[in-house]
């Protein structure tokens, strides 16, 4: 049964999301090997969730393909120290439950040396060591087997406390000779691994939980270094991973006193040899681990990590701990005949995204650099390729490309590192939609954002960076990361969007608003499902507007009815179909569309509205439907975030969700610093469930109460990331107030890169001259925001390990989270003042 029931939860484990509620539902009639994977399902979901929490969704969802995509015996053979049984245990046992319950199975292998020598001296035994090695005669090895036999009891006793089957094996892995019989007595040299006991267990859902006792062929126990026992059975089973843990979390670099990132072997062995502080033990370690891999597949590698940082050194780009892999030697070109295999060049530049698009072929690139200077920088087998140009000005990386393998290996930052040895200062552009901007974020010093690209810059001074911010606002922009086809570095106008500069180049607002108004003349609008919250609230905010005309309404719910809180004229609803709309666009009757209808409605109205061709009229979207286009005719409407003179210019607006405005404003001034994935936890009135009765708007069941709902996936999630450019957790909540959203957001960051004095200039800075964005040193409250037209930024509180940033921003619904902004995008398209109509009480 134990077998039948680990098969089912692997086999679920393997399932589609999108299976789970077909599964669920058969779980009432299911056997108990069924409802235990789906259990098993469940906790899964929630630590891949909590997984997200130290990385990108996509960093994750990378990583667990990657170890997935071998046997489950391949994945990882872990080394766990004695000292971290001792001190650490709940840690590690928390660990690697969080590996097990993703469906990933490690080889554990533990030492118990501290443990050992506790033992020895409470029974009054001197130890003896020759040459570093413990002699271990017959009273020492009673000794050693005890402890081991007691150390491998509290890791398998802690794991199945937290819903981990671990299986003991404390013997027949390991096969021996003696190392010296006459020098260390019963010290072991291990001459064969028996996979057997292993593969047994893991095939039976169990964690192998291994000493590093080995047997001679006549069954006598011998001792072996737990290191090297790692060390056989990375070589028996070729995993992916190789991890030792260390209370030092990695290789510390005796000059400087930090610890080493990542190590390539290939690259550096020869010179790290040759530093002075690596020596003794740290000079052992490394060379063991290079012989280890110069025998392993190259996407073996070893990591040394502390137990605590586990999850993320396996689960993100930037790891925790030191990476050690044999990589490639980089190899630096200055001509195409340098690259000698131009089968391998261009297979490398395909993966270029104007090279794939069909906008740029290989060949037409290959042409450029022959009339260009340029240094390439890229491992043997060009699974990374940089291209630096060095035209006028400041050098340009034109091309940055690397494959998945590049990535997940680290090859990248060993190749940008090579590229920052050369050249002191560096500029280059990437799209805003790219997997891994918030890696090119940490490498810069500065950056400036444009409609859909990001210049990024470092080692510029004030002067420099302003001059290329210049030049990449006014010229023409290709695309990001490919051939400047003009003189200058960048190549197409658009205007900027945002600004942020690590080294605190002080800057105005790059994006400030547009107060005067360009238009005269007054203008009609006509709103298309007015009964809700946010259609009065903009009825009401037009009826004081010096300009805007309401001329139709349109509800099914209240045709006939006179429309209340408008003074300008006397307007009934009415319930204009899509012919009465194709002609009022015809006749040229409106000025400007408001579609205030539920997800998923406008569409039919919108296509009326563009059949026409000519039509004069433009039109504000307040539902999702085009918050996500990919055709460019519509525009996303954050004046704050977004670039006003493209608002202004356009003819289809997009207007953001509420809790999705106030997330990105609270978050997008620290983009450059993120180090982790954003966590919101948002709150909102109940009018923000609509007027549809549902229990999130039912007064008596919301008193005393507060509902979260749709915590993943939910559209403002997906709203939050897709517009800022990397992952954001979001999790909503209705609460029993009427208007208002309180969200509180944490944000992990580099350490120590930033005091909350930082945050709040950070933010000032960003925001100075907006009218409708009050930073605050305080924790803004949403009892203050209900009403109002803007947004609160507060709180502003960095943690203690100076690594997590938490911050309050407010924003009321049904105004700047809605009707509000719709105004401000209506002001921007008419060319009006962008705040004409709107109150200046915040």
């Amino acid at each position: 049964m134990i077998r039948q029931v680990s098969r089912s939860t692997r086999a679920l484990r393997r399932l589609p999301k999108a299976a789970l509620p077909q599964v669920a539902s058969a779980a009432v009639v299911a056997q108990p090997a069924t409802r235990n994977a789906i259990a098993a399902y469940s906790t899964r979901s929630t630590v891949v969730q909590l997984l997200n929490n130290i990385g990108s969704k996509r960093e994750v969802e990378q990583y667990l393909k990657y170890f997935t995509s071998v046997s489950q015996q391949q994945f990882a053979v872990i080394k766990v120290g004695g000292a971290i049984i001792t001190d650490q245990l709940p840690e590690l046992a928390s660990c690697l439950a969080f590996l097990y319950h993703v469906g990933l199975y490690p080889i554990v292998l533990h030492g118990t040396g501290p443990q050992i020598n506790e033992l020895l001296e409470n029974e009054g035994v001197e130890p003896e060591y020759i040459d570093g090695i413990r002699v271990t005669n017959p009273e020492t090895m009673a000794v050693v087997r005890k402890c081991f036999l007691e150390q491998n009891l509290r890791l398998v006793t802690a794991l199945e406390k937290m819903g981990v089957h671990a299986r003991p094996i404390t013997a027949g892995v390991f096969g021996a000779d003696y190392l010296d019989k006459d020098k260390y007595q019963l010290v072991g040299k291990i001459t064969a691994v028996n996979k057997s006991p292993v593969e047994a267990a893991i095939d039976a859902g169990y964690l192998p939980i291994l000493t590093s006792l080995a047997e001679t062929p006549s069954g006598q126990l011998l001792n072996v270094n737990a290191d090297v026992a790692a060390g056989e059975l990375a070589r028996e089973f070729e995993p992916l991973k190789i991890v030792y843990l260390n209370e030092k979390g990695g290789i510390i670099n005796g000059s400087t006193g930090e610890k080493v990132s990542s190590i390539n072997l290939d690259e550096e062995y020869d010179d790290l040899m040759k530093e002075p502080w690596v020596k003794y033990g740290t000079k052992l370690k490394i060379k063991e681990i290079h012989d280890l891999l110069q025998h392993l597949p190259r996407s073996s590698s070893v990591a040394i990590i502390n137990v605590d940082d586990l999850q993320k050194e396996l689960f993100t780009d930037s790891g925790a701990g030191t990476l050690i892999r044999r990589g490639y030697k980089l190899i630096n070109r200055q001509s195409l005949a340098d690259f000698g295999n131009p089968d391998l060049l261009r297979t490398a530049l395909l993966r270029d995204p104007e090279i794939k698009s069909g906008k740029l072929s290989v060949a037409s690139y290959l042409k450029f650099l022959e009339s260009t200077p340029f240094k390439s920088y890229g491992d043997e087998p060009l699974e990374v390729l940089a291209i630096v140009v060095e035209g006028k000005g400041v050098p340009k990386l034109d091309k940055f490309l690397s494959s998945k393998s590049g990535w997940l290996n680290n090859v990248t930052d060993n190749i940008f590192n090579s590229i920052k040895k050369d050249y002191n200062k560096l500029c280059w552009i990437v799209s805003e939609n790219d997997a891994n901007l918030a890696w090119y974020f940490s490498k810069s010093e500065g950056s400036f954002a444009k409609n859909g690209q990001i210049l990024f810059w470092y080692g510029l001074s004030p002067e420099e960076s302003s001059n290329l911010i210049k030049e990449f606002d006014a010229s023409h922009i290709g695309s990001a990361l490919s051939s400047s086809k003009e003189s200058g570095v960048f190549s197409a106008s658009q205007q900027a969007r945002g600004f942020h500069n690590s080294a605190r180049v002080r800057s105005a607002n790059p994006n400030p608003p547009i107060t005067q108004s360009k238009n005269e003349a007054k203008a009609k609008v006509a709103l298309i499902g007015a009964r809700g919250y946010t259609g009065q609230n903009l009825i009401k905010l037009i009826d004081n507007h010096p300009k805007l005309e309401i001329s139709h309404v349109s509800s099914r719910e209240l045709a006939g009815q006179k429309l209340q809180d408008y003074n300008k004229a006397q307007i009934v609803y009415s319930n204009l179909q899509v012919d009465d709309i194709k002609q009022l666009e015809e006749d040229g009757d409106v000025d400007m569309w408001v579609m205030a209808l539920p997800n998923g409605v406008c569409k039919p109205f919108v296509d009326a509205i563009d059949s026409v061709g000519k039509g004069k009229s433009k039109i504000v979207d307040l539902s999702a439907d085009y918050r996500f286009d990919t055709t460019g005719n519509w525009t996303y409407g954050l004046p704050e975030l977004q670039d006003r003179q493209q608002i202004a210019a356009a003819s289809r607006i997009s207007n953001p969700g509420c809790y999705a405005t106030a997330a990105q404003v609270a978050i997008a001034p620290l983009s450059k610093y993120i180090a982790g994935l954003p966590t919101t936890f948002g709150v909102s009135g109940y009018s923000g469930a609509g007027t549809k009765p549902s229990p999130k708007n039912d007064v008596a069941f919301l008193s005393n109460n507060l509902i979260p709902y749709s915590l993943t996936d939910h559209i403002h999630e997906r709203e939050i990331s897709n517009k800022l450019g990397f992952d954001v957790a979001f999790m909503p909540h209705v609460a029993q107030w009427f208007q208002g959203i309180s969200h509180t957001v944490s944000i992990p960051i580099k350490k120590g890169s930033l005091t909350s004095r930082d945050i709040r200039n950070i933010y000032q800075e960003r925001y100075q001259g907006e009218q409708l964005i009050n930073v605050t040193g305080d924790i803004p409250l949403v009892r203050d925001i209900s009403g109002k037209h803007g947004i609160v930024i507060g709180g502003f509180a960095v943690n203690s390990k100076e690594d997590r940033v938490v911050i309050n921003a407010t924003i009321d619904n049904l105004l700047k989270g809605a009707a509000t902004q719709c105004l401000q995008n209506i002001n921007l398209a008419l060319g009006y003042g962008e705040y004409d109509g709107i109150p200046t009480n915040q």
